[in-house]
């Protein structure tokens, strides 16, 4: 029961203290301003990857790579909406990153928080000719290149969602999650369904993927939230 953190549990303790001033409480904060990419820095991708369109940020999905926040976050609640739009598109948001892509690789090194379209597993059987199990294809979390992570449901080094609660393509989609001190809690359209623990980095950038499908994304927010015990070690490289 330790590991359970919830967005709730969150504001509720923030919120306890008889002393504290309104103004003084986290809240939510755009990332994605609507009109432009303001904070938001391209890592990998053609200048033409992503853009905004009727105030939605499109990804056309090529070539495969991300672009980063222009700060760094360590203990915060993300807010963010997002739509395949094409059957088995491929995406996900990456917390505490290092927002680099090592040598050889086209993606960072990260906390990935995964975005399949639901006609994945359609597209991908299983060597047996099976199809991989529907939960698989949205939710899951794991550490990227290097990240090390303890999942609360695991396939593999992987933790993988304990429900199916995605929508298909040209519907949008719903993901508040929880970073808290290493710990990862993954909430789909009103449900929390996955966690990992004991995260290897707790402090870094928010990177967005682009991974080969058309994905629009909107109402993308941040509340940061008090910093916790982090050392250099477990903190990503401040880039420039």
């Amino acid at each position: 029961m330790k590991h359970i953190l919830t967005i709730g549990m969150v504001l509720f303790v923030l919120s306890s203290s008889t002393t504290a001033q309104s103004a003084d409480l986290p809240q939510y904060k755009p990332l994605f301003n609507g009109k432009d990419l303001s904070g938001w820095v391209n890592v990998n991708t053609d200048k033409d990857t992503w853009y905004v369109k009727d105030g939605m940020l499109v990804c056309t999905g090529h070539p495969i790579g991300v672009m980063r926040t222009d700060k760094q976050y360590e203990n915060f609640l993300l807010h963010i909406e997002w739509m395949h739009m094409e059957a088995g598109g491929n995406s996900g948001v990456f917390a505490w990153s290092e927002g680099t892509v090592p040598e050889g690789r086209r993606l960072p090194k990260g906390m990935e928080i995964q975005m399949l379209e639901l006609d994945w597993v359609n597209q991908h059987k299983q060597k047996d000719g099976s199809l991989p199990p529907i939960a698989y294809v949205h939710g899951e979390l794991f550490g990227a290149n290097g990240l090390i992570t303890t999942p609360d449901n695991p396939r593999g080094s992987r933790s993988k969602s304990i429900e199916n609660r995605c929508k298909g393509k040209g519907q949008w989609n719903v993901y508040d999650v929880v970073c808290v001190d290493g710990v990862v809690k993954l909430s789909v359209n009103g449900k929390f369904v996955n966690g990992v623990r004991n995260a290897s980095i707790k402090k870094g950038y928010l990177c967005l993927e682009s991974e080969g499908a058309e994905i629009q994304f909107r109402n993308i927010q941040i509340m940061e939230l008090p910093p916790g015990i982090t050392t250099q070690k477990q903190t990503a490289p401040l880039l420039k």
